[in-house]
């Protein structure tokens, strides 16, 4: 069974909401966050990425959390966040051009993080991991949301339905990229009662994007039953802050790859070795690919589709991801990136961007070659965790992001 349980939001004074609400911390650089928030003390950016108050300071140094934590008790003390006085579930819905997804605001049980009845699919790094910690720690608060995913269902999705018609809408704005947000609170305990039956029927839930939000969450939990000689279980740290959408809402866009040279060999030398496993074709233009299994090319000015040969083609979950057919037939064995976590000479590039941007930055001279993918399904991230292994790094990249500062999870 899967726990999703509703808890006292702490959220934003609705005449605030569209300049509180801010971008999740992991997709902005300190520099980045810190020019958005610049003329706007009421982001939630001063929250969770706190060093952007501080100058000239390391941004794991102690200063930083406790930097976090007074901003948080001045936007509680001014009236920028309300605490609700009862536990509620919240629906928040996003809509992005054609595209919208509606997902249950809840927090989600670590016990069942830890027994793997929410699956991951990712790797975390401790370091990470330890600075989401801290800043929780210092907060005694989880500021950013978990985004799950649960296979669709029937009964789900006619709940959603009639919770849509009936929930009291508290904000509806538009924010970053022209993306439209709406947060509802559903009141009525007997709609409690049927979200929790809900989610009680379903096997399992899939961590989308959050792998660090929520390794940290069971962190604190672990930390925090060990300092008590007694813990019921009932206790918020056991808890995580989540928002959790059906699997058929989700969209998942490329997560590109650009490298800053062909790794010490001459172009013709780099094409010759590429037609050993991939069927390379010139195109004009590349605005997005059709297929899996099929790559774009920007180099030396031109643009390519590569196609992997017949017998190159793997059936596993987790080698047949085209990400993994990238890494393991071209950028490892012709470019010599053997480890793209920690390799200088990659970087990423969300879909987002698109194409375009690929051809900008390495016409730019910055970078010799850039590929674009096909995005992974969320079918093949569900078929990953269900089989208990994890994806490439830079698998996927969700869009549109969930913001951040809609609702907060205080912690006894």
């Amino acid at each position: 069974m899967a726990i999703i349980l509703p808890f006292r939001a702490l959220r934003p004074n609705p005449e605030l909401v569209a300049k509180i609400a801010s971008p999740p911390y992991d997709v902005l650089s300190t520099s980045e966050a810190r020019q958005m928030a610049a003329h706007n003390p009421s982001s939630f950016l001063h929250i969770i990425k706190p060093e952007i108050d501080l100058h000239d300071v390391d941004p794991s140094a102690e200063e930083v959390y406790l930097q976090g934590a007074k901003n948080l008790r001045r936007f509680i003390d001014d009236h920028l966040l309300i605490h609700e006085s009862e536990p509620c579930y919240y629906l928040y819905q996003q809509i992005m051009g054609d595209h919208r997804q509606t997902g249950f605001v809840g927090v989600a049980s670590v016990d069942e993080y830890r027994a793997g009845v929410i699956k991951k699919h990712e790797h975390t790094r401790p370091e990470k991991v330890t600075d989401r910690l801290r800043l929780m720690s210092a907060l005694n608060a989880q500021t950013g949301p978990v985004f799950l995913a649960y296979r669709q269902t029937a009964k789900m999705a006619e709940l959603v339905t009639l919770l849509l018609e009936k929930s009291l809408k508290l904000y509806e704005f538009t924010s970053y990229n022209d993306v439209h947000h709406i947060f509802y609170r559903i009141d009525d305990a007997r709609d409690h009662h049927s979200i929790e039956q809900a989610f009680a029927h379903l096997p399992a839930l899939y961590i989308a994007d959050g792998h660090h939000r929520s390794e940290s969450a069971a962190a604190f939990c672990q930390q925090k039953r060990r300092q008590l000689a007694k813990y019921s279980g009932d206790e918020s740290f056991n808890y995580f802050l989540s928002v959790t959408f059906p699997h058929t809402d989700l969209l998942i866009l490329p997560y590109n790859r650009i490298v800053r040279d062909l790794n010490d060999q001459p172009l013709d030398i780099f094409h010759r070795r590429l037609e050993e496993k991939f069927v390379v074709s010139p195109v004009q233009d590349l605005k997005k690919l059709d297929s899996p299994r099929q790559f774009g090319m920007y180099v030396d000015g031109r643009w390519y589709k590569l196609f992997l040969k017949q017998e190159f083609i793997e059936t596993d979950a987790v080698a047949g991801l085209d990400v993994s057919i990238l890494q393991d037939n071209l950028l490892s064995p012709i470019l010599g990136i053997d480890d793209p976590r920690t390799n200088s000479r990659i970087d990423f590039i969300g879909g987002v961007r698109g194409t375009q941007e690929l051809q900008r930055l390495v016409d730019g001279g910055d970078y010799a070659v850039a590929f674009a993918l096909y995005p992974t399904s969320m079918q093949q991230v569900m078929d990953v965790a269900d089989a208990g292994r994890v994806m490439p790094p830079k698998s996927t990249w969700f869009e549109p992001k969930l913001l951040s500062g809609l609702a907060a999870h205080l912690l006894d």
